[in-house]
């Protein structure tokens, strides 16, 4: 039989690190609107040292949430059909991706096009122009990450249903065999860095369109791919608890060389920048295993903190860049010190989107709905009666 992990089992780690992986976010991107990269507002001042930073964390915030909703596919599927589980896709990712088209996004791109309308209102008909940004107002923008979910979990399904049947016990035993020798598991990130070298000279920038997209498609698609497939035999998740030290210190030895071609002014060769392209790779791969391994030592547990943020993640993922611009448009505006305005939009942008989940999202099953959240009716059934954890990973992340 083969080892594969109880899908009731309790990994609060998973939901820490999706928890931090999101607050991570919120600081990233309010932190775009004082860098020198193209973003939908601009402070008049920008940060170097802000860019320092945020380039490290760029390469690895979305990898760790696709890994991460990886292996949380692992336990949905454990507990549903594949119909079920399909149908909950749809509820759970296509409502809130349609719902964003129309509401979330729009004020988005109303802030960026703010000088050619008189008001919202009369910017707002022309999301039902149809015409894709930015030369028209139709987006899915930041949630471009739950559509291009829904699509991994879809083409993903057939393989993660062969992985869970006897036939894969083999692979699995190979897999273990393999991954136990210290450093095996980064080895992973070279076919990562194979797709890599065939696509992106067909597909050299990371749009989040689809169409133009698919190096950086399959890029995270790989990530989901390894989430689920080290999930699936507890042997393997061990390994990477036991191999976190190495693996962090190589996520970390990698920075050196990363950040020595950061810092060369001018333009560079291209020896450089394949190198760069080559690190950014490794980079995400060895700092998401790292994480993980690290999150299983020192986050497999659960208190109140965890039960009630793993549950409101999702809809502040779907709400806070849209929050970040609006208040970040009036702030920028301010004459005010640049780290002080970049606190104030922080405090705020947060402060709204909980108060919003709280007060609203969480507490009518319309909203619930809306935001990928399972209804009320859900929360009060027998099954969750006799188990009151299950809102930590089960509801979270199933």
């Amino acid at each position: 039989m083969n080892d594969l992990q109880n899908p009731s089992s309790r990994h609060y780690e998973l939901d820490w690190l999706r928890i931090i992986a999101i607050v991570i976010l919120l600081f990233y991107h309010v932190g775009m609107a004082f860098v020198s990269w193209s973003w939908h507002i601009k402070n008049q001042e920008t940060s170097t040292l802000l860019e320092d930073i945020m380039v490290w964390f760029h390469q690895w915030r979305m990898p760790l949430l696709l890994f991460i909703s990886g292996a949380a596919t692992y336990f949905a599927l454990g507990k549903k059909s594949t119909k079920k589980y399909l149908s909950d896709r749809v509820k759970r990712l296509l409502v809130p991706l349609v719902f964003g088209f129309f509401v979330i996004v729009p004020p988005q791109i109303y802030y960026e096009k703010i000088s050619l309308y008189s008001s919202f209102w009369d910017f707002y008909p022309t999301v039902y122009h149809f015409i894709p940004y930015p030369k028209g107002s139709f987006s899915w923008h930041h949630l471009w990450f739950i559509a291009y979910l829904l699509i991994f979990s879809v083409i993903a399904l057939p393989l993660f249903v062969f992985l869970r049947k006897e036939k894969s016990k083999k692979l699995f035993d190979l897999m273990v065999k393999f991954f136990s020798k210290p450093g095996a598991l980064l080895t992973l990130a070279l076919p990562i860095l194979l797709s890599q070298i065939i696509l992106r000279p067909f597909f050299p920038e990371e749009t989040h369109d689809l169409i133009h997209d698919w190096a950086y498609f399959t890029f995270y698609f790989s990530f989901f791919l390894f989430g689920y497939l080290l999930c699936c035999d507890i042997r393997l998740w061990e390994i990477i608890k036991e191999q976190r030290t190495l693996n962090i210190l190589m996520a970390l030895l990698t920075l050196i060389p990363f950040y020595i071609i950061w810092f060369i002014d001018g333009d560079w060769s291209n020896t450089l920048r394949i190198t760069y392209s080559i690190l950014k790779i490794f980079i995400a791969w060895f700092w998401v295993i790292a994480l993980v391994g690290y999150g299983q030592k020192y986050l497999n547990f659960e208190n109140p903190i965890l039960i009630y943020s793993s549950e409101a993640t999702y809809p502040f993922y779907i709400l806070h860049q849209s929050v970040i611009i609006a208040i970040g448009y009036y702030v920028i505006q301010w004459q005010l010190n640049l780290w002080v305005k970049y606190s104030i939009i922080t405090i705020l942008t947060f402060s709204f989107c909980m108060g919003l989940y709280h007060l609203v999202i969480k507490r009518f099953n319309l909203t619930r709905v809306l935001f990928g959240m399972k209804p009320l009716n859900f929360l009060k059934s027998k099954e969750l009666i006799k188990d009151p954890k299950a809102s930590s990973l089960n509801i979270a992340l199933d």
